[in-house]
C-alpha cells in the first residue's frame, strides 16, 4: 500500500514537472543568479563567499518554487481555455492526468516553499525584505495568465513577471544594491526580451485566440504589426543589455561582445519566424532564447567573480 502511494505521488510529480516544463527555468534563472552576484559585489566589489554561498542557494531554490507556482497558477487559470485549444488540450489538467485539486495542492506547496525561502533570508541574514515582498510578488507572477482576457499587452505582464527575478534576487542579497543602474538595465532587458519572444510564441494561437475572444498582439493587431512590435522590444532589450555592460564597473569587453552575440541571435530568431513561421518554434522559442539567457548569465558572472 505504501509503495503504491509513493508510486502514485512520484507519477504526479513527474506529470507536474513535465507539464510546467521545468527545463524552461533557464529563461529566468541565469538572470537571477547574475543579479545575486551583482548585489554581492555592490558595496566594495568583493564577494564574501561564505555567506553568499548560502544566499545563492536560497535564491536558486526560491526561483524554482516561484516559477513552479506561476506556471501551476497559469495551468489552473487556463484549464478551460487550454481544453478548447488543440495545441494545449493535451496538458495535464485538460487531459485529466491531473485534477484541479491536485494542481491547487501543488501550487500551495510551491507557494509555501517560496515563502519559506523568503523567510529564511530574515532568519539567517536579518534581511526581512524578501518576506515582506514575497506575497505581492507571488500574486503578481501567479495572476499573469489573466491578462490575455482583457489586454493585448498581456505579453508585458509575463515579461514583467520574469523581470522581477533579478530585482528580487538583488533585494535578497543586499537591498542597497538597487542603487545600481546596471540592475535596472538588466531587469528592463529581461522585460523586453521576454515580452518580445512571447509575442512570437503567441503566433501559434492566433485563430484560437480570436475564436475564444482572447487578447494577444497577434490576434488583435495582426501578425505583421505584432512582429514589428516584437522586433522593437528586442532592439530595446539589446540596448538595455549594453546599458548594463556600461554601468557596472566590473563588466569588461566580454559583456559588450556577448551583447553583439545576443543581437545576432535575436536577429536570427526573427529571420526564422519570417521564413518558416511557427513550424520551427522549438528553435525559435527554446534553443535561441535559452542561449540568450545562458550567455548573459555566464558571461556576467565571469566578469564579476574574476575581477
Amino acid at each position: 500500500m505504501r509503495y503504491h502511494a509513493c508510486h502514485v505521488a512520484i507519477q504526479h510529480i513527474r506529470t507536474i514537472a513535465a507539464d510546467i516544463k521545468i527545463a524552461h527555468s533557464v529563461f529566468a534563472l541565469p538572470f537571477a543568479v547574475l543579479a545575486a552576484f551583482i548585489a554581492a559585489s555592490f558595496r566594495d566589489g568583493v564577494i564574501q563567499w561564505g555567506e553568499f554561498g548560502v544566499q545563492l542557494v536560497l535564491v536558486v531554490v526560491a526561483m524554482f518554487f516561484a516559477r513552479s507556482a506561476a506556471m501551476l497558477a497559469n495551468r489552473l487559470l487556463d484549464a478551460r481555455i487550454d481544453a478548447d485549444n488543440p495545441r494545449t488540450s493535451g496538458r495535464a489538467i485538460p487531459s485529466g492526468r491531473l485534477t484541479p485539486g491536485q494542481g491547487r495542492a501543488a501550487w500551495t506547496v510551491a507557494a509555501l516553499g517560496f515563502m519559506v525561502c523568503c523567510g529564511l533570508f530574515g532568519l539567517l541574514f536579518d534581511n526581512w525584505w524578501p518576506a515582506f515582498l514575497g506575497l505581492p510578488v507571488l500574486g503578481w507572477i501567479s495572476l499573469y495568465g489573466l491578462a490575455k482576457r482583457f489586454t493585448q499587452f498581456c505579453h508585458l505582464w509575463l515579461g514583467s513577471s520574469l523581470a522581477l527575478s533579478p530585482l528580487a534576487a538583488a533585494i535578497a542579497i543586499d537591498p542597497a544594491s538597487l542603487g545600481s543602474p546596471g540592475l535596472w538595465c538588466l531587469s528592463a532587458m529581461v522585460l523586453f526580451w521576454v515580452s518580445g519572444f512571447d509575442v512570437i510564441y503567441a503566433l501559434q494561437d492566433v485563430e484560437t485566440d480570436r475564436r475564444q475572444e482572447l487578447h494577444s498582439m497577434p490576434s488583435r493587431m495582426g501578425v505583421g504589426q505584432a512582429l514589428v512590435a516584437a522586433r522593437v522590444m528586442h532592439v530595446i532589450a539589446v540596448l538595455c543589455l549594453l546599458g548594463m555592460a556600461a554601468s557596472i564597473p566590473q563588466m569588461t569587453t566580454l559583456m559588450f561582445i556577448v551583447s553583439g552575440a545576443i543581437a545576432a541571435l535575436l536577429f536570427f530568431e526573427h529571420v526564422t519566424v519570417a521564413r518558416w513561421g511557427t513550424s520551427r518554434m522549438a528553435i525559435t522559442f527554446f534553443t535561441i532564447n535559452g542561449l540568450v539567457s545562458c550567455l548573459v548569465g555566464i558571461s556576467g558572472i565571469i566578469d564579476i567573480s574574476l575581477l
